[in-house]
């Protein structure tokens, strides 16, 4: 990819996490975070805690960027290592049942005290599978086939990985912030996963242009010699 283009992903994956974590934070984070300030007509407050959640959420998307570059390069390390592309999808779907696995038994249970939370927990669960299969499916169907357990992998595994930081707080509000920092990095996630074969290529277009521009100066360069 081009720096060009890299930095045009780069902003967009870092407008939709602000975006999507402002929103979300005006819903899930209201009565704590927003509704004292316009109570009182803080508005400027109001902005503030606002710009607030928008930052966070460009945060949490640096974090996905990095967990997106980080698995490309675990991706071709397993490849390597297992020889066949197969084995390492074997592989792969292993490491997805080991996660949800440790996420159900060592982080929502010890975190649920009431089975409202548990169920709180469970949802987010569920929304994190599907997003992954949703997301997965429409990989292999817009690349190749073999790229849907990679897909899946890196939605459920690497998402979780950069969840687990908000899952191991020990805070009253921890809920919320378990809450409301999935949506950012599953958006985020989604966007990478599904927008980069988009930049390579135009990427490689850019570059073939250039070229063409280079051979068109020298051989006018030639012509007026």
């Amino acid at each position: 990819m081009t720096i060009r283009n890299w930095v045009i992903f780069f902003f967009k994956a870092l407008m939709i996490g602000g975006a999507v974590t402002g929103v979300l934070g005006l819903i899930i984070r209201w009565e704590d975070a927003f509704a004292p300030y316009v109570a009182s007509g803080e508005y400027t407050e109001f902005a503030a805690s606002f710009l607030w959640f928008v930052f966070l959420g460009m945060t949490m998307s640096v974090l996905s960027q990095m967990g997106f570059f980080a698995y490309l390069t675990v991706h071709q390390f397993g490849v390597n290592i297992f020889r066949t592309l197969t084995l390492w999808n074997w592989v792969q779907l292993l490491i997805i049942a080991l996660v949800i696995f440790d996420l159900i038994k060592f982080r929502f249970m010890p975190l649920a005290e009431t089975k409202s939370q548990m169920l709180l927990y469970l949802g987010l669960l569920t929304l994190l599978l599907v997003t992954g299969l949703v997301v997965a499916y429409f990989k292999a169907k817009w690349t190749k086939k073999h790229t849907f357990i990679s897909a899946l992998f890196f939605m459920i595994v690497i998402t979780t990985l950069e969840w687990l930081p908000v899952l191991m707080v020990d805070e009253k509000d921890v809920d919320r912030y378990v809450t409301l920092l999935l949506f950012p990095l599953l958006a985020v996630n989604a966007y990478q996963l599904l927008k980069l074969p988009k930049y390579n290529a135009k990427s490689d277009a850019d570059r073939i242009k250039l070229e063409e521009r280079r051979k068109a100066r020298a051989e006018a360069e030639k012509a007026k010699a």
